[in-house]
């Protein structure tokens, strides 16, 4: 049997391709799953089914503004606050406007969690509701034909526009 020698240097190079082609299959094995999208989350854009075949209207919009005490937890307190947004696109139905004042169920529960005995069919998968957001939801109007609750509006008074109930959100 011949044995083979290997030199410092030869060893070396060994050693250089393993470490390369190491953090090559790391890289490309990162880059691959970051590529892949979260089943759990679907992105604004999508063609969400729950999206496509609730309410009457459909669109995509900026969350403007969250008034000053609009959104607070109390568990044995159910309400709807009222969000203000800016339409950007509307996919189905017909709006009064480009400025949307949007009654959000039980806000300060993600929306996967929010559905309950009094506003069985509302979702979504938006966490919270931040300022700046893009969301893409499925509305009915008006509120008070979906919603017989407490209605947080700090619009009162201020706006004549009519409120939109929201019954599923996505966002990014």
């Amino acid at each position: 049997m011949k044995m083979i020698r290997s030199t410092p240097c030869s060893a070396s190079l060994v050693c250089l391709r393993v470490v390369a082609i190491s953090l090559a299959s790391i890289l490309a094995g990162f880059l691959l799953s970051s590529c892949g999208q979260n089943p759990s989350v679907t992105p604004v854009g999508s063609n969400d089914p729950h999206l496509a075949t609730n309410g009457s209207v459909e669109i995509t919009a900026k969350l403007v503004e969250i008034p000053e005490g609009a959104i607070f937890k109390r568990d044995l307190y159910d309400y709807a606050t009222v969000l203000k947004y800016q339409v950007l696109q509307v996919h189905r139905g017909k709006l009064d406007g480009d400025t949307l004042y949007v009654g959000h169920y039980n806000p300060w529960k993600p929306r996967a969690e929010a559905a309950d005995k009094r506003a069985p069919k509302v979702g979504g998968n938006v966490r919270q509701f931040e300022a700046g957001d893009t969301h893409r939801m499925a509305l009915e109007v008006p509120i008070e034909d979906y919603f017989m609750g407490g209605i947080v509006n700090k619009y009162f008074g201020k706006t004549t526009n009519t409120i939109y109930w929201a019954v599923w959100t996505n966002g990014k």
